[in-house]
């Protein structure tokens, strides 16, 4: 662990993980589209049939085309973004999702909460949107004083909130369940030489563990892009509320 500025900049090893990812993911998509062909091939038709999924499953399914293709450069960084940074809890040499410490999932979070303000203030006017987002008509007015402050921490509280912790504690529960089995299955090979069958059984489980990781992986980023999605749209709707 390195620091500089009195500590205040600390490059440990999950900070080092996450630059590494950072880089590989642009690196991909430079080299990618570096220089684009009409009938795509190789590496650009690989980024080509992921970014036709975000838009047309995530960006466009829950937005429509207009809206979706306008908000797909936020919506596509933020799906790629949490895929990538959760693809080392399976690489060997990383083991560890830079996505099991809160920091990279609360900047996305927040990523999708300004885009969702700004699609909502961007449509009616700023006051206008927080009024139409936490105001239900034709309610009667007493009820304003119990409904409105649930709709305010519903809406501008617990969205990031949850967007935050629901990638973090998926991606920290899942590291430590990879790492308890190998060490486990380490355990009983190297250590208690009598119990090799069990060492092989819970290796096995671990390779099972580890390919049903990859699939977390994966929803992982399409529920989070999905949400952002989701609000994004419920801003641009905010009157029909």
């Amino acid at each position: 662990m390195t620091g500089f500025a009195g500590d205040g900049f600390v490059l440990d090893r999950l900070m080092l993980v996450r630059l590494l990812m950072s880089v590989v993911l642009l690196a991909f998509f430079v080299i990618a589209m570096r220089n684009p062909k009409l009938v795509p091939r190789g590496v650009q038709n690989v980024a080509e049939i992921c970014l036709d999924f975000v838009r047309v499953h995530v960006s466009e399914e829950i937005l429509g085309k207009e809206q979706g293709r306008r908000f797909l450069p936020i919506i596509a960084t933020i799906f790629f973004a949490v895929l990538a940074m959760n693809l080392p809890t399976v690489i060997p040499g990383l083991n560890v999702s830079p996505n099991a410490r809160i920091g990279f999932p609360l900047v996305l979070a927040l990523l999708g909460y300004v885009t969702f303000i700004y699609a909502g203030s961007r449509r009616y006017g700023f006051a206008r949107f927080i009024k139409a987002s936490v105001v239900i008509p034709n309610l009667p007015p007493a009820l304003h004083l119990l409904v409105v402050p649930i709709e305010l921490v519903s809406t501008f509280i617990l969205r990031p909130a949850t967007l935050t912790i629901r990638l973090m504690a998926n991606m920290l529960a899942g590291h430590l369940i990879i790492v308890l089995l190998f060490s486990a299955s380490n355990f009983f090979f190297w250590q208690l030489n009598g119990w090799t069958i069990l060492s092989a059984g819970i290796s096995a489980l671990s390779i099972v563990f580890t390919l049903f990781e990859l699939l977390v992986i994966f929803l992982q980023a399409y529920i989070f892009a999905l949400l952002v999605a989701v609000y994004i749209d419920s801003a641009l709707h905010a009157e029909n509320h």
